[in-house]
């Protein structure tokens, strides 16, 4: 998306192109790093070192639609809540950007009665959930929380934007601490 809006200023505003295009080699350099660290099967820096909710924050800023993060009574969790919470809301945003022309999306995070709970929703144009097929992207995120015995919901009309609910048991250990 970035690409061709460079392409359009730059007969338009060169200045706006070239910032545009400096923004995407950022963008490119960071998601290569990530995909290096990814391939390595390292968990991400940022995730690691400062948590969810910065890490989040920081891809919210990289978005091609405007993001929101909050965050309720959200701390530290073990490596693999953070990684399925992280890479649920990641697919989630991606999905809003290809498809669902959206303004605004909000991601949502709340610790809460033992589960740490996520959700994504955007104004975009939705689409029924009864007859679109379930792809790719909304397959892995279930996979993903269904290994950590926990659950996600779509809930989306036509016109009416999506919602993506998700929910991750945190051991009581955990809670405890």
């Amino acid at each position: 998306m970035k690409l061709g809006l460079a392409e359009m200023l730059l007969g338009r505003d060169p200045v706006k192109a070239a910032a545009t295009l400096e923004q995407l080699k950022g963008d490119a350099d960071e998601a290569l790093e990530t995909l290096r660290d990814l391939a390595r099967g390292i968990y991400p820096p940022l995730l690691a070192d400062k948590g969810l909710v910065v890490a989040l924050q920081s891809q919210a800023r990289k978005a091609t639609v405007p993001v929101t993060v909050e965050a309720e009574g959200v701390e530290r969790y073990p490596q693999d809540i953070e990684a399925t919470v992280y890479f649920c809301v990641l697919e989630a945003l991606q999905n809003v950007q290809k498809y669902a022309s959206a303004t605004a999306v909000v991601v949502r995070l709340r610790d809460d009665e033992g589960a740490l709970h996520f959700e994504v929703a955007d104004d975009g144009r939705g689409f029924d959930t009864a007859t679109v097929r379930k792809g790719a992207g909304l397959t892995n995120m279930s996979d993903r929380v269904d290994a950590l015995a926990g659950a996600v919901e779509v809930t989306s009309r036509a016109g009416g934007g999506t919602r993506i609910r998700g929910s991750v048991p945190v051991p009581a250990a955990v809670v405890a601490a």
